[in-house]
């Protein structure tokens, strides 16, 4: 028997609200003081975006993340989380950094992230306990993504990197610091990237590098240097009545 769209819908929130994380008796489920947080990029075709989520009933920002089964690997746990909030399973994924200063605890902001949940947390809740996150940044496919918040947000949306709200504790640093990262590293792992079709034309690769770069480059010294790169494969001109108006398709050698 089908049960009413209200009790089905009443029970899929107590599922989730039972084996979350957000219960205390969860806590032997998953490593002490060890999260981990997600800088999911993502281009547009013009812009590099972030996938941002915001609490319930708080009007508190942050970054996706989790934390890690007892029975888990680390990476494991990263594409886990990574799944459930886009939903792709092929993701380009680099750790970059791990932030453990004392100063990161606050744990007034997840008491009140707990509250506004309808959880009722002690001060021996281990969600309020000192975390050491380790960071990691994803190249994902933007047109692919269906973001999903988790049990304790509202939404689970992308913004433009150089126009995100305002993220709460040192998630704003670990943004730059995961951008700074993959700036440095954009030639090594451009082949890895996930963030353009199979195939693709010259303009469109200058447009992802001049996204996370922050600046425009030009257009013949960007060409020379990528066709000298030995990364790319070019493929015949598709044309369409006008051949001098087609561009040549790209895609990297794996």
């Amino acid at each position: 028997m089908t049960l009413p769209f209200f009790y089905t819908y009443t029970f899929f929130i107590m599922a989730k609200q039972k084996d979350s994380p957000a219960n205390n008796n969860e806590r032997k489920n998953f490593l002490p003081h060890i999260a981990f947080d997600s800088v999911i990029f993502g281009f547009s075709g013009e812009k590099l975006k972030i996938l941002v989520m915001e609490y319930h009933n708080t009007r508190l920002f942050a970054l996706p993340g989790g934390f890690v089964g007892v029975t888990e690997n680390l990476n494991d746990a990263v594409r886990r989380g990574l799944k459930e909030r886009t939903g792709l399973s092929n993701i380009y994924l680099q750790q970059c950094y791990v932030f453990g200063d004392v100063k990161r605890h606050r744990p007034a902001v997840m008491h009140t992230i707990l509250q506004a949940n309808g959880h009722q947390p002690g001060d021996d809740h281990w969600m309020l306990d000192r975390f050491i996150s380790v960071v990691y940044y994803a190249l994902i496919n933007y047109t692919k993504v269906t973001p999903r918040p988790d049990a304790l947000s509202d939404s689970c949306e992308w913004y433009d990197v150089d126009a995100l709200p305002k993220l709460m504790l040192d998630h704003g640093t670990i943004v730059k610091k995961a951008l700074d990262t993959l700036r440095k590293n954009l030639d090594e792992q451009i082949v890895g990237m996930n963030l353009l079709p199979k195939q693709f034309t010259m303009k469109e690769l200058q447009q992802v590098y001049e996204a996370i770069r922050g600046e425009k480059l030009q257009r013949t010294n960007f060409q020379r240097k990528m066709l000298a790169s030995g990364l790319l494969i070019r493929h015949k001109k598709i044309f369409s009545g006008k051949a001098h108006k087609a561009p040549y398709l790209y895609q990297f050698v794996q």
